[in-house]
C-alpha cells in the first residue's frame, strides 16, 4: 500500500502554521520532505513524527532557527550621521568625466547596483567578482564597454584561492581605497528560510581575506535586515568583531533606501569600517515619508511605451481571465491571499514594495493588467535608463532584484568620499 503524501499547503493548514515556517522547517532538515516535478511531498508519518517532536518547536531549537518581529526592534547603533546633499546633484555615471579620486573594488557585485551607485559618487571601479554569468555580463556591457572603465570583471567563485590570487595579481600595484561586497545574503533573509547552517552565512569571511590583502583604508557590507537578529545578534557582533582583529574599526546602522529618492521601502543593514582611525559616516537621510518618491512617479513614462526588449521593457502576455484577476486586486493587496509579498500591487502614490528576486511574481502594475517589466523594476531599484541586463528574462529579473539600489549605493559613496577626504589630506 502506497503511504499517503501530504503537501506544503496541507502541511501548514493541518499544523497551524504558515507555509514559510514549513518551508523553513524542510530546509533545516528537521522535515524531511522529497521534491517532485518541483513541488515537496511529505509523508503522512513524517509529518505526524515531526509535529508530535521537539523538531517542530523552533523555541528549542534556536541553535538552527532565528527569528525576529522587526517592526518592533530597536537597535542601539552608534551612528556618525553626515549630510551629504551638497554632492547629490554630481552625478559620475552620466558623466564620466566625474571622478573623486578614490578607487573601489566590488565583491560579489552582481549586475552592479552598487558599482552603479559609487560611480555615481565618482568612485573608479578597478575590479568585481560575481559567479552569475548573465550578471558577468551585465556588468562588462554597462562598465566596460558603455561607460569605458578599465576594471576586470569575470565569472568566478571567491571561495577559490586562485581566483582570489589572480583578482591580486589583475589589480597589482593600483591602491584601492575602499572594498565593498553585498555578500550572499538568502541564508540572513527574513523572507527567506533563515536557517543558520547555510553555509553562505559565512561567505563574508571570503570578502575579509581579500580586505586583509588589499587593505583598503575603508570597507563596506550590505545585506538585509535579518541577519542583525540571527542568534540574537551573535552573528552581526562576529562580523564585526572578525574584522576588528584584522585591524578594521566597523559602524553599523539600517538604511532605508526611500530616504535616499528611492521610490522604493527597501531596508538594509550597512556596515562601514576603516583601518585608518577615520570617521565612520553613515549617509543622512534627506527625505522624508511625506516626500518619498512615488511609484507612479518612477514608472509613469513607461505606460504607453510598446514592448522592448533592447531596453529590458518586456511585457508579459496573460490570459484574459488573468487580466481580470489583476484588474481586480485592490492596490496595496496580492492577487493571492495567502502570499502578502508576492504578486502585490502596490500603489500608485507611494514607494513600492521590495523588489524581490522571485523571476516576476512580486509586484503587480496598479494601473495596467499585468506585472510589471524588467525595466520597470529596474527603475522602481533607481538603476538608469541606460542600465541595460543581460540574458533571459528570468536571468534580468533575478539580476534586479538581487541588487543594490544604486541611489542608496551613491548615498553611502558621498559618505564614505567624505571621510576618506579627511584621513588622505
Amino acid at each position: 500500500m502506497v503511504e499517503e503524501f501530504y503537501t506544503i499547503e496541507q502541511v501548514a493548514e493541518l499544523s497551524n502554521k504558515s507555509q514559510k515556517t514549513v518551508r523553513r522547517h524542510i530546509a533545516a532538515n528537521k522535515l524531511v520532505a522529497s521534491k517532485s516535478q518541483n513541488k515537496y511531498r511529505i509523508l503522512k508519518s513524517e509529518y505526524e513524527r515531526w509535529i508530535n517532536s521537539d523538531d517542530s518547536n523552533e523555541e528549542l531549537n534556536r541553535e538552527t532557527f532565528a527569528k525576529i518581529d522587526y517592526q518592533n526592534n530597536t537597535y542601539d547603533d552608534i551612528v556618525n550621521w553626515i549630510d551629504i546633499t551638497d554632492d547629490w546633484n554630481k552625478d559620475g555615471w552620466s558623466n564620466v568625466n566625474y571622478r573623486n579620486g578614490y578607487t573601489f573594488v566590488d565583491l560579489f557585485s552582481g549586475a552592479g547596483g552598487l558599482s552603479c551607485g559609487l560611480t555615481m559618487a565618482g568612485f573608479t571601479p578597478v575590479a568585481s567578482v560575481e559567479i552569475m554569468e548573465a550578471a558577468v555580463e551585465t556588468y562588462k556591457y554597462n562598465f566596460i564597454e558603455q561607460k569605458g572603465f578599465n576594471e576586470t570583471v569575470e565569472t568566478r567563485d571567491i571561495r577559490e584561492e586562485e581566483v582570489k590570487q589572480n583578482l591580486y595579481d589583475e589589480i597589482g600595484e593600483r591602491h584601492v581605497n575602499l572594498v565593498v561586497g553585498g555578500f550572499p545574503c538568502q541564508g540572513f533573509s527574513m523572507s527567506g528560510n533563515r536557517v543558520i547552517t547555510d553555509e553562505r552565512n559565512s561567505l563574508y569571511l571570503e570578502m575579509k581575506k581579500i580586505v586583509e590583502h588589499l587593505k583598503p583604508e575603508y570597507v563596506v557590507m550590505e545585506n538585509v535586515e535579518g541577519l542583525r537578529s540571527m542568534m540574537n545578534g551573535a552573528i552581526e557582533k562576529k562580523i564585526i568583531e572578525d574584522y576588528k582583529k584584522i585591524g578594521y574599526d566597523i559602524n553599523v546602522t539600517i538604511l532605508n533606501s526611500a530616504d535616499y529618492g528611492v521610490a522604493q521601502t527597501r531596508r538594509r543593514v550597512i556596515f562601514i569600517g576603516n583601518r585608518v582611525g577615520g570617521k565612520n559616516y553613515h549617509p543622512q537621510p534627506f527625505l522624508d515619508k511625506e516626500h518619498y518618491k512615488t511609484l507612479g512617479e518612477e514608472i509613469e513614462r513607461f505606460m504607453n511605451l510598446p514592448n522592448d526588449k533592447s531596453i529590458n521593457h518586456i511585457i508579459t502576455k496573460h490570459s484574459k481571465e488573468m487580466e481580470e484577476r489583476i484588474k481586480a486586486v485592490p492596490e496595496g493587496k496580492s492577487l493571492y491571499g495567502n502570499y502578502s509579498d508576492a504578486w502585490k500591487k502596490s500603489p500608485w502614490d507611494k514607494p513600492s514594495c521590495t523588489v524581490k528576486e522571485n523571476h516576476g511574481g512580486v509586484n503587480l502594475h496598479p494601473k495596467l493588467p499585468r506585472v510589471l517589466t524588467p525595466r520597470e523594476l529596474a527603475a522602481l531599484q533607481s538603476f538608469p535608463d541606460d542600465f541595460i541586463f543581460k540574458g533571459s528574462k528570468k536571468w534580468q529579473l533575478v539580476q534586479i532584484g538581487n541588487a543594490v539600489p544604486p541611489l542608496l549605493g551613491k548615498a553611502i559613496g558621498i559618505a564614505v568620499k567624505k571621510a576618506l577626504d579627511i584621513v588622505m589630506e
